[in-house]
């Protein structure tokens, strides 16, 4: 089994160094100066208990490898990529190989599932960081993170327990579940709260924020009549296996949408967070104006190059008042 990590980022990134030092056969797919930087240096992998760097190939494009029929494909990169990421796929000759969706939000399976039989979905609880370009920090011991997968819409088969042990043996938990999505919905919901931490800091009080976004979303669910699985802190499995940690020397930049505002890439994840929530609301009649204004607020961010964290929260409480919301005091 070859794996290729299509988007060496930070989860990516953490994934790749992880197999290719555990000694799976790993080739990635990465692009700007990351890619000058694995070409270069390979990647330095850092986490609570050590640091590494490690080397494995890595290409700017699909087209550059030749496809094995034994190949398994990571898709590791934020959703508003993955269409894109998905018809170099299919012109670089992918068939009948599997994917998995190692990302956040529901609609990435669906979008590969369109072009591709053989789709798994993966939720992601692994907090880590790229800031840098030749570098990534995963700040969680004693493993890596925690993984469900699955194959899509449901199921599992033997490309999920072939990857999963290629995954354990790499120290990140993985565990194979027939009903992958809703471990997703679960994570979806954590994911909420992302667009505040990225527009208002991480030091700012907005529990009753994203508690609101959280009861329109789980209101959705019920109309649209998706079940979820708990995977934030009440998960037994967080404190055996995942407990965050510090990295000597390296700063936890925050989560995945501050850190694309952070490194300026021109885009965020938010419409496939919170619009996942606008979305749903819209299809079965249940109002969800706070998550609409934060998937507004995101795309004003992105438009006026709004760094994380410069958004006062007076603007956000403004925003959420005109939308009709009634905030507690």
């Amino acid at each position: 089994m070859r794996i290729i990590v299509y988007g060496v980022g930070a989860i990516g990134g953490t994934v790749a160094a992880a197999l290719a030092l555990s000694g799976q056969d790993v080739v990635g797919i990465a692009r700007g100066a990351q890619l000058d930087a694995l070409q270069t240096g390979g990647l330095v992998l850092r986490t609570p208990l050590r640091t590494d760097r490690v080397e494995f190939p890595c290409v700017g494009d699909p087209t550059q490898l030749q496809l094995r029929s034994d190949d398994v494909v990571l898709l590791t990169m934020k959703t508003q990529d993955t269409i894109a990421a998905l018809e170099r796929l299919r012109v670089a000759g992918l068939r009948d190989q599997p994917i998995f969706c190692v990302q956040n939000g529901v609609a990435n399976e669906r979008y590969a599932l369109r072009r591709f039989p053989e789709v798994h979905g993966v939720t992601v609880m692994m907090p880590s960081t790229f800031t840098i370009p030749g570098e990534v920090s995963a700040f969680s011991a004693p493993r890596h993170g925690i993984f469900d997968i699955g194959r899509y819409p449901s199921g599992s088969n033997h490309f999920d327990d072939d990857l999963a042990r290629a995954l354990e043996g790499a120290n990140i938990a993985t565990f194979v579940i027939p009903e992958v999505m809703k471990s997703k919905y679960g994570k979806l919901l954590l994911n909420l709260g992302n667009i505040l931490e990225a527009s208002v800091g991480p030091d700012v009080d907005y529990d009753a924020i994203r508690a609101l976004l959280r009861r329109e979303a789980e209101a959705v669910f019920r109309a649209a009549g998706i079940d979820w699985h708990d995977v934030g802190a009440a998960d037994p499995r967080r404190e055996g296996l995942m407990r965050q940690q510090s990295i000597t020397g390296v700063a936890r930049t925050g989560g995945s949408t501050t850190q694309s505002l952070a490194r300026s890439t021109g885009s965020i994840e938010t419409d496939y967070l919170n619009g996942e929530i606008v979305l749903l609301g819209r299809l079965f009649g249940v109002p969800v104006p706070a998550n609409g204004y934060f998937v507004q607020l995101s795309s004003e961010m992105v438009r006026d190059k709004v760094g994380p964290g410069l958004v006062p929260l007076e603007r956000v409480l403004a925003g959420l008042r005109a939308a009709g919301i009634d905030l507690p005091k």
